[in-house]
């Protein structure tokens, strides 16, 4: 965002310097950086809003229950492990009902799902702040 005085200057808004000079509100757009800068006008990254999933009003000096989050995203885990697995589930029936082996790759793909699944949630568990909760949850690989 463009700032003059500690202001944000809006584009596509007419604005006034602190000497009274009048601008178009065309002119951020088709001014050059060394123009901006001889009015004072400087440029600073707009901040990031931290995720509404884990602060509230997106403030990160404002993090969320921390249990609760790991309640949270321990079940979501579980659903989501259920989920993949329940893809293969037929295999493991057919197995049961009719003794038909179960193919290589669908048990090896049904075991990593597991493992990553127990791999989360201990380490969800094992998460001491929000931010070491993030970094786990942005790890996750349930392979393709």
């Amino acid at each position: 965002m463009f700032l003059l005085n500690g202001n944000k200057l809006p584009e596509g808004v007419a604005f006034t310097d602190a000497e009274g000079n009048q601008y178009p509100a065309n002119w951020l757009n088709l001014s050059t950086e060394e123009e901006k800068n001889a009015v004072g006008i400087t440029w600073v990254a707009d901040p990031v809003r931290a995720s509404d999933v884990f602060y509230w009003d997106g403030d990160v000096n404002n993090p969320k229950d921390l249990a609760g989050l790991k309640t949270q995203f321990v079940a979501q885990t579980k659903d989501t492990a259920g989920k993949l697995l329940s893809q293969t589930d037929w295999v493991i029936i057919r197995k049961s009902e009719r003794n038909v082996e179960v193919p290589a790759d669908v048990a090896a793909k049904r075991a990593a799902i597991v493992t990553e699944a127990n791999r989360l949630e201990v380490a969800i568990n094992g998460a001491s702040t929000v931010e070491a909760l993030i970094e786990v949850l942005n790890a996750q690989n349930w392979g393709e």
